[in-house]
């Protein structure tokens, strides 16, 4: 089957969000997602749509429009979260950001009563029903279509640094998992989720897309929930890497990494370089490092094997694409991400919050609450 990938300029940006609703009070999730959507209005100067549901009705998600600049992605993002309080604030509901909530029960959340949802939950059972996750998920446009494979397995060299700076799952259902990233390991339970295949040319991956739909895995190709993947629709790749982001300053640092790393891909292949990858194995073995132990892993840089701390990989990625920042316009928001490993990733503020309230989950869960409403990390 054919998929036309559209083109896109280059380096233009989307920034999807998604956000738990909970009681202002007890802060446990609430079911109040079909509500909220049909009271609030949440759109951009051009009519354009920023609010739309997920998977269950304690989710809302908000999308920006195409933007040349980070700066401008997170002030599409402030506006309809501005918007979006005139309404949840009426109905005694806080705003959360995080890849999983500490203590709620997956068994009482509800399914958004929709087609595609409703199959999801129906083929994968209780493993589906677990999926109480939140993520961010940035599209970063690619001006050549010959581009998007090799950008997605480009990208998979820097899934633990994303992984851990945006590490923000430490409790799932009530317990300290012993991950800096719950969501990473629940949500590859999902049959189209998890690590992309190896794709060497356009016509692998419509060839992967029509198996899936002929044995009905899928019934279209953005049912496939890869980690990175190309979205077709939209030109662009996007990563879904990173757990939920508390705060619209963390959102502005990691897409100014996404952003830089795409834009210095893009002007390799201009140049006829081709882009470093790892083997398979060893992105795996990343992604369940950066999942256990965030900030503290042990990453492996290389073909040979090199393995690296992520934080001083991370702090050597920043400096190399300075100059690509300078280009894009997001040089402070690159320099933001050197914060985030300052003052902590959300994963090692939410563990202090529990710890300093004698492991009182509610404590964390205020915590969330208030970042998302100061739009700045909290150092310990």
């Amino acid at each position: 089957m054919a998929i036309d990938f559209a083109r896109s300029d280059r380096s233009t940006l989307g920034i999807e969000w998604e956000l738990a609703l909970v009681d202002r009070d007890t802060g446990d999730l609430v079911s109040s997602a079909p509500e909220v959507l049909a009271r609030a209005e949440v759109v951009a100067d051009d009519g354009g749509a920023r609010l739309t549901g997920e998977l269950l009705t304690n989710t809302v998600e908000i999308i920006t429009g195409v933007n040349r600049t980070v700066a401008e992605g997170v002030a599409d993002l402030q506006r309809s979260v501005e918007q979006l309080r005139r309404t949840t604030d009426d109905m005694g509901l806080e705003l959360i950001g995080s890849g999983t909530h500490p203590f709620a029960r997956w068994q009482d959340q509800q399914v958004t009563e929709k087609e595609r949802y409703v199959t999801l939950m129906d083929r994968t059972g209780v493993f589906g029903r677990q999926l109480l996750i939140w993520g961010v998920h940035m599209h970063v446009g690619i001006d050549a279509p010959a581009k998007a494979l090799p950008m997605v397995e480009a990208l998979l060299l820097y899934y633990p640094h994303l992984q851990a700076l945006s590490a923000s799952s430490p409790f799932v259902f009530g317990e300290s998992s012993g991950y800096a990233s719950s969501r990473a390991m629940l949500f590859q339970q999902l049959p189209t989720a998890g690590l992309p295949p190896e794709l060497t040319s356009w016509p692998q991956y419509e060839a992967v897309v029509e198996d899936l739909m002929k044995v009905g895995v899928i019934d279209h190709w953005d049912e496939i929930r890869w980690d990175v993947r190309p979205s077709a629709k939209w030109g662009t790749v996007e990563t879904r890497i990173c757990d939920g982001l508390p705060t619209v300053f963390e959102i502005g640092a990691l897409s100014a990494l996404v952003q830089c790393i795409v834009d210095e891909c893009s002007e390799r292949l201009d140049a006829g370089e081709t882009l470093p990858t790892l083997q398979p194995w060893y992105v795996r073995e990343n992604k369940w490092r950066a999942a256990r132990y965030g900030m503290d892993a042990a990453i492996i840089v290389d073909r040979e094997g090199t393995e690296r701390q992520v934080e001083e990989d991370v702090r050597d990625l920043v400096a190399r694409l300075e100059p690509v920042a300078d280009r894009l316009g997001c040089a402070q928001e690159l320099q933001d991400v050197l914060t985030i490993v300052e003052v902590g990733a959300s994963y090692e503020r939410q563990a202090l919050a529990a710890a300093r309230s004698g492991g009182d989950l509610r404590a964390v869960v205020t915590s969330l609450i208030r970042e998302m409403r100061d739009g700045v990390p909290h150092a310990g």
